[in-house]
């Protein structure tokens, strides 16, 4: 399965093709475009873990008190998924600077979508990175959204943050690979 927005660059990216047909070294820079992006916009159907799920695909790279950073290398899917049942409460898209994805920075551009349920709020957020060229939000305040489903996708980009309430603690650790709705990243 490839997310919408990259079903629509794939389509661009083949519709180029006839204009190129005679050169060849374009021909496989752009059947080499056409491949990476399949493979970056992948969205495959995910097995949905019990608890507190990932939020992204990718490794950990910074985990202090209620908050972890998941670090989303190009090869991972990029679309990002809701940790939890709940409401979503918020939403806040800040503008901000496009630093490198691997520098941690709290001026970068950011999507932070706070979602609420019985046991308190977790926030999600998505950052853009250098290369990243939009955040996509699928959610809307008010949406009631399952542990699992899409919430949104960073466009060639890069980190994604969870913040849990007290009560709860992180099981995994830096350095550790975790696949969003799959994989176990919180209990109680």
């Amino acid at each position: 399965m490839i997310e919408r927005t990259g079903l629509k660059l794939i389509a661009i990216e083949l519709l180029t093709f006839p204009l190129f047909f005679k050169f060849r070294l374009f021909l496989i820079i752009l059947a080499a475009a056409v491949a990476f992006t399949a493979i970056f916009f992948r969205d495959p159907e995910r097995e949905i873990g019990d608890g507190v799920v990932s939020p992204a695909d990718g490794k950990i790279d910074y985990l202090e008190g209620n908050r972890l950073e998941i670090f989303m290398r190009p090869f991972d899917c990029h679309v990002n998924r809701a940790p939890v049942d709940g409401v979503v409460k918020k939403t806040i898209l800040k503008k901000g600077s496009k630093p490198p994805a691997f520098v941690r920075s709290e001026k970068a551009m950011r999507n932070e979508i706070y979602i609420e349920n019985e046991n308190g709020i977790f926030k999600v957020t998505q950052v853009a990175g250098i290369f990243a060229r939009r955040i996509v939000c699928y959610v809307k305040e008010g949406e009631f959204v399952r542990k699992g489903q899409r919430i949104g996708m960073i466009r060639f980009g890069s980190r994604v943050i969870i913040e849990i309430p007290k009560g709860y603690r992180f099981v995994k650790s830096v350095g550790d690979k975790v696949k969003a709705g799959e994989t176990i990243a919180v209990k109680a």
